[in-house]
């Protein structure tokens, strides 16, 4: 069976590869229906490292690995590299993988309102060998014990009227829609940061790229003497939201 040209090669290989020529059929049919061929391989790879994925969690993007590297870039440049950190809506898991190996000195939580998401972050931590603890909550009802000094997040941030990628609606929609113009989450973790927060701490988010003036506004209501940076991503659009307090 020829390639089809909906799928690029290094995905039709690992294709051709798990499937027979019979499943191979049904599988271009349905990714001609924008279905992830992400989901059909079972795996995709993150800042280097192969995370598994199915229909219970997000498909990790390039804009989130670039997330990763600046906020690893951001801990090297103040001395943050045996903190406590946590990661708001992990998912597949993907961020805390990539923190954890590239500086193996953090201690990292991994926080998730969806079970579901959750057994899938735990069997890439099981597949990494990675010690991250996770817990099952909703960020509004948790309250940790200790503090942290990294919250970082690529929280739901899509408006529900915005119009988005096709491939989308496969994907979990608690992950990716929210309120307020997809601003909601936003504010409800920058409120209850305030208390979950060590005194030297960096906030990290990912963000929709017409968000930035709204969230640098909302940002300086709650941190009015961090320093608060909206970032771009490698298309020159607005993407990451920092807030650090050193």
């Amino acid at each position: 069976m020829n390639k089809p040209s909906c799928i690029n090669k290094n995905d039709w290989d690992l294709l051709c590869k798990k499937y027979n020529e019979k499943k191979l059929k049904k599988i271009v049919r349905k990714v001609n229906k924008n279905y992830p061929v992400q989901y059909l391989i079972g795996n995709v790879n993150f800042y280097g490292y192969e995370i598994i994925v199915n229909k219970k969690v997000l498909i990790p993007r390039f804009e989130t690995e670039e997330l990763v590297e600046k906020t690893l870039g951001y801990l090297k440049k103040y001395d943050m590299t045996e903190i406590s950190v946590l990661d708001i809506g992990t998912g597949s898991g993907c961020i805390s993988i990539a923190l954890k190996k590239e500086m193996p000195s953090l201690s990292i939580t991994a926080l998730d309102k969806s079970s579901s998401a959750l057994s899938v972050a735990n069997l890439n931590f099981k597949k990494h060998k990675l010690n991250i603890n996770t817990i099952h909550k909703n960020i509004l009802k948790y309250s940790p014990i200790n503090k942290y000094n990294l919250i970082i997040s690529n929280p739901p941030y899509i408006a529900h009227d915005e119009i988005i990628d096709p491939k989308t609606k496969y994907e979990p929609k608690l992950a990716l829609y929210a309120k307020n113009n997809g601003l909601y989450y936003y504010e409800k973790i920058l409120k209850k940061s305030k208390s979950m927060l060590e005194e030297k701490n960096i906030l990290a988010f990912e963000i929709g790229e017409k968000q930035g003036k709204s969230l640098k506004s909302l940002a300086k209501e709650y941190y009015p003497e961090a320093i608060i940076t909206i970032e771009k991503d490698l298309s020159s659009r607005d993407r990451y939201l920092f807030i650090i307090n050193v």
